[in-house]
């Protein structure tokens, strides 16, 4: 029989040793969200508050209930635009990083 690991666990223990894992999975939502995939988004970013700053702590942050902020970034979920920028910004600070956009190649028509 195969013994499999939690990943929500694995997760976690990746990001409590590797602080540039921690980095690119909170960019990689972003860019993941402003390339339209915004289910994808919800799930990176899930993901990365279970296994950094946790939804109690986010909760306080925001003065919103975990319950609705894990609501917010559940499959069907549909988080405003003001929660959500708001709760980027309090992740790239909780990362010590600020995000940029940059203009790359123009996609072909």
């Amino acid at each position: 029989m195969v013994l499999t690991r939690d990943y929500k666990e694995t997760i976690r223990e990746r990001m409590q040793r590797d602080p540039a894992f921690c980095r690119e999975l909170l960019k990689d939502a972003v860019e993941v969200m402003i390339g339209g995939e915004v289910d994808l988004a919800k799930i990176l970013l899930r993901d990365y508050i279970n296994a950094s700053i946790g939804f109690a702590e986010l909760g306080r942050l925001t003065q919103k209930s975990p319950k609705s902020l894990m609501r917010m970034f559940s499959p069907t979920g549909n988080p405003q635009a003001r929660n959500l920028f708001e709760i980027i910004g309090l992740l790239q600070a909780h990362e010590g990083v600020r995000l940029a956009v940059r203009i790359e190649k123009p996609l072909a028509a």
